[in-house]
């Protein structure tokens, strides 16, 4: 007898290789995605500017990228004595204005560097409620705790969050015109919404990504990792205390549908390789035998450069985790 409706993976194995070089934008579920990639020696990038939970923000930021201007003093505003984006997340905010500006803008050419030759992105979407500025009904990517009466509060529509999906599809290739692109909603339950709210927040989401989707000449895909944490473990288990966010086993659970659905069988044991070898970097020093542990580091560097010669695709990554030159 099965107790429960398990979601299938994606029939797009081989789409995602150690070769491919990622972009995720969006919610906090990217940075979820991000670190397990970037565990396995993956080339990624993960919310560059923090998460971004709605779409017009993510659209916003990604115009930005594209257009290749700057984020300039005149847009920054402050607040409990810290210089702030309302595009971008208070991690890239500072106490100076000039501090805030080159974090922003040499974040932005990063960014727009490693996109120019992204071969993947991952947009994840979380919410379809939006904060807008009531002075010029600019939605904002993050309120950094100003009073919640400078901001006006509403739900896009399907139509309207179809539009930025949209954008963010042309301008993705606009930059880049070979990049492959996912779209996937995350499964965090945004509970202060209201349940009943969360749920047309997420069917609003859903709705339009499958109008894009069904676009064949868009040539996207969606990943269903909200229907793998609400359809298939369906339990509160599977959360973390807060009961709104995967717990570590449901995000894991997640990824290795995600890892069935895009990787090759090759790629899948690689990226085993890759983990067992970042999770033995991993380990800290339990004894005061400081000759042993530097041996056992040592071990660990010459295994990440054995890994690196036979993989050269690995080499960039390798480099960057162990901080050892190839």
């Amino acid at each position: 007898m099965e107790f429960r409706t398990k979601i299938q993976p994606l029939r797009d194995q081989g789409e995602i290789s150690h070769h491919d070089r990622i972009l995720l934008i969006g919610s906090c579920f990217s940075d979820n995605v991000g670190k397990r990639l970037a565990d396995r020696l993956f080339n990624v990038m993960a919310n560059p500017f923090g998460a971004l939970y709605n779409p017009a923000s993510i659209c916003t930021i990604l115009q930005r990228i594209s257009e290749g201007g700057e984020f300039t003093a005149d847009e920054l505003v402050c607040h409990s004595g810290l210089y702030h984006s309302f595009l971008c997340h208070s991690s890239l905010s500072s106490t100076s204005s000039e501090k805030t500006l080159l974090k922003l803008n040499s974040r932005l050419a990063e960014t727009r560097t490693f996109l120019s030759s992204a071969t993947v992105a991952i947009i994840t979407l979380g919410t379809a409620y939006v904060y807008a500025l009531a002075s010029d009904n600019r939605i904002v990517g993050n309120c950094h705790r100003f009073p919640q009466s400078i901001f006006t509060r509403r739900r896009l529509t399907v139509d309207e969050t179809a539009v930025f999906l949209e954008t963010i599809h042309d301008l993705l290739r606009r930059i880049n015109p070979e990049i492959r692109i996912i779209f996937t909603v995350s499964p965090i339950r945004h509970l202060a919404d209201g349940f009943h709210e969360n749920q047309l927040s997420k069917s609003t989401l859903l709705l339009a990504i499958d109008r894009i989707c069904c676009d064949s000449s868009r040539q996207t895909v969606y990943f269903p990792a909200y229907e793998a944490l609400l359809d298939d473990l369906r339990d509160y288990r599977f959360y973390s205390p807060d009961m709104k966010h995967p717990s570590d086993v449901a995000a894991d659970y997640i990824f290795n549908l995600f890892a069935e659905s895009f990787f090759s069988p090759t790629t899948i044991v690689l990226a085993d390789q890759c983990r067992r070898l970042t999770s033995r970097a991993a380990h800290l020093q339990m004894t005061d035998n400081d000759s042993s542990f530097s041996e056992f580091q040592q071990k660990t560097r010459i295994m990440a450069r054995d890994l690196a010669r036979t993989n050269p695709e690995l080499s960039q990554p390798i480099a960057n985790f162990f901080s050892i030159e190839l």
